[in-house]
Protein backbone atom coordinates (compact mmCIF):
# COMPACT_ATOMS: atom_id res chain seq x y z
CA UNK A 1 0.00 0.00 0.00
CA UNK A 2 1.21 3.60 -0.40
CA UNK A 3 2.80 4.85 2.56
CA UNK A 4 -0.37 7.67 3.08
CA UNK A 5 -2.50 4.81 3.39
CA UNK A 6 -0.45 2.53 5.52
CA UNK A 7 -0.56 5.51 7.78
CA UNK A 8 -4.13 6.27 7.61
CA UNK A 9 -4.79 2.50 8.36
CA UNK A 10 -2.13 2.62 11.81
CA UNK A 11 -4.53 5.77 12.91
CA UNK A 12 -7.53 4.28 12.50
CA UNK A 13 -5.97 1.08 14.25
CA UNK A 14 -4.81 3.59 17.21
CA UNK A 15 -8.60 5.22 17.38
CA UNK A 16 -10.30 1.73 17.63
CA UNK A 17 -7.70 0.93 20.35
CA UNK A 18 -8.34 3.71 22.26
CA UNK A 19 -12.14 2.92 21.94
CA UNK A 20 -10.99 -0.47 23.46
CA UNK A 21 -11.43 -3.01 20.60
CA UNK A 22 -9.43 -5.82 20.21
CA UNK A 23 -8.04 -6.32 16.81
CA UNK A 24 -5.51 -9.25 15.52
CA UNK A 25 -3.15 -7.43 13.10
CA UNK A 26 -1.21 -9.62 10.79
CA UNK A 27 1.53 -7.33 9.74
CA UNK A 28 5.30 -7.44 7.95
CA UNK A 29 6.35 -3.94 9.13
CA UNK A 30 7.43 -4.93 12.85
CA UNK A 31 8.43 -1.45 13.87
CA UNK A 32 4.79 -0.10 13.00
CA UNK A 33 2.91 -3.41 14.93
CA UNK A 34 4.90 -3.27 17.79
CA UNK A 35 4.18 0.57 18.16
CA UNK A 36 0.49 -0.03 17.75
CA UNK A 37 -0.06 -3.51 19.92
CA UNK A 38 -0.21 -4.37 23.73
CA UNK A 39 0.63 -8.09 22.95
CA UNK A 40 3.24 -9.72 19.83
CA UNK A 41 3.60 -12.82 18.38
CA UNK A 42 6.82 -13.49 16.25
CA UNK A 43 6.30 -15.91 13.44
CA UNK A 44 9.19 -17.94 11.49
CA UNK A 45 8.00 -20.34 9.22
CA UNK A 46 4.41 -19.96 10.70
CA UNK A 47 5.60 -21.38 14.19
CA UNK A 48 5.73 -18.48 17.34
CA UNK A 49 9.37 -18.73 18.20
CA UNK A 50 8.85 -15.54 20.18
CA UNK A 51 5.63 -14.14 22.26
CA UNK A 52 4.68 -11.38 24.87
CA UNK A 53 4.62 -7.48 25.64
CA UNK A 54 4.81 -5.90 22.17
CA UNK A 55 7.02 -3.06 24.04
CA UNK A 56 9.40 -5.74 25.54
CA UNK A 57 9.36 -7.61 22.21
CA UNK A 58 10.39 -3.97 20.51
CA UNK A 59 13.47 -4.04 22.99
CA UNK A 60 14.46 -7.50 22.53
CA UNK A 61 18.36 -7.83 20.88
CA UNK A 62 16.84 -10.81 18.13
CA UNK A 63 14.15 -8.52 17.06
CA UNK A 64 15.71 -5.32 16.95
CA UNK A 65 18.34 -6.88 14.81
CA UNK A 66 16.31 -9.38 12.71
CA UNK A 67 12.97 -7.55 12.44
CA UNK A 68 13.74 -3.50 12.78
CA UNK A 69 16.79 -3.38 10.67
CA UNK A 70 19.40 -2.07 13.32
CA UNK A 71 22.67 -4.10 14.77
CA UNK A 72 23.79 -4.19 18.40
CA UNK A 73 26.42 -2.23 19.63
CA UNK A 74 29.33 -4.23 20.99
CA UNK A 75 29.70 -3.93 24.99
Amino acid sequence: LAPLIVKEIFHIIRRLKQTGVTIVLVEQNARAALQVADQAYVLEMGAVVLQGPAQELAHDPRVVETYLGLTRRAA
